[in-house]
């Protein structure tokens, strides 16, 4: 039985606080409740230095970062693959292919590398194709591969790390004739007749291979010994033993080596749809990192893949998810902002409050379920409500996210206020970041209308530290504006004490459209905003309509 699939509990790109915090609380929740440990926290950008200060906190490291949630190629269903050595003959190989209802045969190295291919259809071309009397000894035939293949006795000789040589002949006509044919280590197919065998070994032959059982005697195996003259002896008769030796060749000779179609786990399904497209093969080999064969693809595989099973905290717009949340499996959003554009394929589980942080809302799901809280989860909790409610200054909190916050700072063994300071100390810090550090610190994309724009924040209780990142905030934005693809960028200076915010509008009209809607005082490139500190319940409403 297959191991159940992960699944990943992860924040928005560009992740604050709350984002991962939430996803390591709700994880770690749901794995309480299922009595699991499938619930996997991720995240979907690097860790502001805030939360870092948190987690070291807390003891806990960062989630695992997430490029994107595409499906790859391990979430398909992959075979596990036939495997087989370069020496296997041809006529085992095509036991195993038809036995086993397959259509390809990897072969690997003693480490599990790949080295070749050889299908169906190189076997019967094998079988088919008019090989010339000396192909066992071209392909290095090894003996123990003939007596597989003829089910033959050994007689006399060593066929232990031997190959087949000289050409293979079939003494049928009189020991005279027979004289003008046969050369130094040739394979001779014969029967019961005393003279040619005698003959055969006289004259150098490498090996004789005796038909139907017949009876070989002392003296023949004897000189056989004397000679180095290997012989074998079949059931099978002449005809039938001259068709199957060359199914005894190993199928080195035979295989696909070169050029060879294959894919990697990491490989995402969309990419390679279309070259399974153009090749006629109905299996392909899927290696490993390390390179080895991990297992075989087919077309069929595609239909049976597993996309990647995901659930979004602190978000559920598709402009701010993970890259790829479009072919992943949305379990659950669990949220606290508008409603955005997310699609799911089938109903999911759908918390969204009116609160102040994603944690409120799952410190209230602890209580529901019944679940004792760690005080490090608790700790993290806590942290990113204060976080997000900028120690309940914010609009955004409400009477749930303080009650949650200071029980959570009751279990965790913590002072709100004490830990504030030092979180926000921690997140500020601005003169030791570049200007791409602070506007990606906490930047959400949102659209209204036709109007796609970016919104970026950072908080702190030094005034003088944001005034003195201003211009070059501007100019790194005025720079980067045209490559995000946005028409107006926007980054909120957040003064705690003071619970102000200065806007910096980037874009055309963006700074006229604002302080033309907001009524607020321009200052340089910024709108000074008295009594705004929430990006969520002020700004965001504010540009919408200042849009529309």
């Amino acid at each position: 039985m297959s191991k159940e699939k992960e699944i990943f509990v992860i924040g928005h790109k560009n992740p604050d606080t709350d984002s991962i915090c939430s996803a390591i609380a709700y994880a770690y929740l749901k794995n309480q409740m299922t009595g699991s440990s499938l619930y996997v926290p991720k995240r979907a950008g690097d860790v502001n230095t805030e939360t870092r200060y948190v987690l070291e906190r807390f003891g806990y490291t960062a989630p695992e970062y997430v490029r994107n949630v595409r499906t790859q190629v391990r979430d398909t269903g992959l075979t596990e693959g036939e495997r087989v050595k370069r020496g296997l003959s041809v006529k085992k190989a095509w036991e195993i292919l038809s036995e086993r209802h397959r259509s390809t045969l990897a072969v690997v190295d003693d480490n599990g590398g790949l080295e070749g291919l050889i299908t169906i259809g190189d076997i019967a071309k094998s079988i088919m194709d008019v090989y010339g009397g000396k192909a066992l000894s071209d392909a290095k035939t090894p003996y123990t591969n003939i007596v597989e293949t003829l089910q033959a006795e050994v007689l006399a000789g060593d066929i232990d790390h031997a190959a087949a040589t000289g050409k293979v002949i079939i003494a049928a006509a009189n020991p005279d004739l027979m004289e003008e044919s046969i050369e130094p280590g040739d394979m001779v197919i014969l029967g019961d007749r005393y003279e040619s065998q005698l003959c055969a070994i006289e004259m150098q032959a490498g090996c004789l291979i005796v038909c139907l059982d017949s009876e070989v005697t002392d003296s023949i195996r004897e000189l056989a010994r004397e000679k180095g003259c290997k012989i074998l002896r079949t059931s099978y008769d002449t005809f039938i033993t001259a068709r199957l030796l060359n199914q005894s060749i190993p199928i080195e000779y035979f295989m696909i080596r070169s050029n060879l179609t294959y894919f990697r786990l990491d490989d995402y399904t969309e990419d390679i749809r279309g070259i399974m497209g153009k090749m006629r093969h109905r299996e392909f080999p899927v290696l490993d990192s390390d390179g080895k064969l991990a297992g075989m693809m087919t077309r069929h595989s595609l239909l049976e893949m597993d996309k990647k099973r995901v659930i979004l905290v602190d978000h559920n717009e598709t402009g701010q998810a993970v890259d790829g949340i479009q072919e992943a499996e949305i379990e659950e959003i669990v949220d606290h902002h508008k409603l955005g554009f997310v699609e799911t394929m089938r109903p999911v589980m759908f918390r969204n409050q009116p609160v102040g942080c994603t944690s409120t809302i799952i410190y209230l799901m602890f209580k529901e379920q019944n679940i004792e809280i760690p005080a490090g989860i608790a700790g993290l909790m806590c942290s990113a409500i204060v976080s997000d409610t900028l120690l309940y200054r914010s609009p955004t909190c409400t009477a749930i996210d303080k009650i949650a916050a200071e029980d959570l700072a009751r279990i965790a063994g913590i002072n709100t206020e004490e830990h504030a300071k030092a979180m926000f100390a921690a997140g500020s810090n601005l003169g030791s970041k570049t200007a791409k550090e602070i506007f990606y610190q906490d930047f959400k994309k949102f659209k209204a209308g036709e109007k796609a724009y970016g919104i970026g924040q950072i908080t702190s209780m030094d005034g003088g530290e944001l005034a003195a990142i201003v211009e070059r905030l501007t100019d790194y934005m005025e720079e980067i504006r045209p490559e995000t693809g946005l028409d107006m960028l926007f980054f909120m200076l957040t003064d705690i004490l003071k619970e102000s915010t200065t806007l910096i509008c980037v874009g055309p009209d963006a700074l006229q459209m604002v302080a033309e809607y907001s009524g607020c005082p321009v200052q340089g490139s910024t709108v000074y905003m008295e009594g705004v500190v929430s990006r969520k319940k002020q700004i965001v409403p504010t540009l919408m309509q200042a849009i529309q």
